[in-house]
């Protein structure tokens, strides 16, 4: 399982390079940052690209609503080039909260958008034309961005419908506040006989969790109970908690001594996990031995 570290928190370009910087001199295998509601994601991995030569480069995630396919695809096309083929696409329908109450854009039939997006998407990143007339997506269009490879999309996908798309269009699924539980049980056998249905090669199942190395451990998940909470009320995510029966985030945080976050890790791996981005939280002594922990097991 490769092992990348989440930047979530990171408030300009200039400190996301440092920690990417320090995150490739460490050895691990990429760095991934969030689209929320900080800096653009792909335009920060595009100037990181120049200055961090070797690890992948991964979003967690894109929100697909607010761009337009082609849009995005010249975007990620772009940020590929800069890196040389090191950029993993991770994208996702965000939530209704977000899309309807703060964005002001229709929610309905989340994924039919999402079946009509990537069938934009997918073909201008391997450097097709598209013309395709969807309910709500109509496109005609092409992208000339020469030296730009196709980049490894991973779609946020929980449920069963998602969980098909992203075995059979996409390249795998990226999850978030999902323990190992339902990983085992739900999202790797799912994605994985989409995708041998389809013919395709086996799915990446990249999993983010927040991890802490702590000598207390009750101190540390009750942080993660505050700091990660409001994953606790947004339908998708309470979902998958339930499934696990865990009663909120800090029940799926990894937290414990150096022994325990590492069989939390290898639990992840177990399950079915290719990928694990890990979220590190806590204070500045937690965290230093969260990283040291993590590049033990690289």
């Amino acid at each position: 399982m490769r092992i990348s570290i989440f930047g979530g928190d990171l408030p300009s370009v200039d400190a996301v390079l440092e920690s990417a910087r320090q995150v490739e001199a460490q050895g691990f295998h990429g760095f991934h940052i969030p689209q929320i509601f900080r800096l653009d994601a792909l335009t920060a991995l595009a100037v990181v690209a120049h200055e961090v030569p070797r690890i992948e480069l991964g979003t967690g995630v894109v929100p697909t609503y607010p761009r337009h396919p082609v849009m995005l695809a010249s975007q990620a096309l772009t940020t590929n080039q800069v890196s040389g083929g090191r950029l993993m696409l991770g994208i996702g329908l965000s939530h209704q909260i977000v899309i309807e109450t703060m964005l002001g854009l229709s929610y309905e039939k989340p994924a039919r958008h999402m079946r009509e997006y990537l069938s934009v998407l997918m073909p201008l990143l391997r450097g097709e034309s598209v013309a395709f007339a969807g309910e709500t997506i109509s496109t005609q269009a092409a992208l000339d961005i020469p030296d730009a490879p196709t980049p490894p999309v991973l779609l946020a996908a929980l449920g069963p419908v998602m969980l098909q798309l992203a075995g059979t269009v996409a390249d795998g699924t990226v999850t978030w506040m999902t323990g190992p539980a339902t990983i085992e049980a739900h999202i790797a056998p799912t994605i994985i006989a989409a995708a041998t249905d389809a013919g395709r090669p086996t799915p990446r199942i990249a999993v983010g969790l927040p991890v802490c190395v702590s000598g207390d451990a009750d101190g540390a998940r009750a942080r993660a109970a505050e700091e990660y909470s409001v994953y606790g009320f947004l339908p998708s995510y309470r979902a998958m908690l339930d499934r696990e029966g865990a009663e909120g985030p800090a029940d799926v945080a990894i937290v414990g001594d150096e022994a325990t976050v590492a069989a939390g890790i290898r639990r992840v791996a177990d399950a079915g996990a290719t990928d694990f981005s890990a979220a590190e939280f806590g204070n500045a002594e937690e965290r230093a031995r969260t990283r040291a922990l993590l590049q033990s097991l690289l």
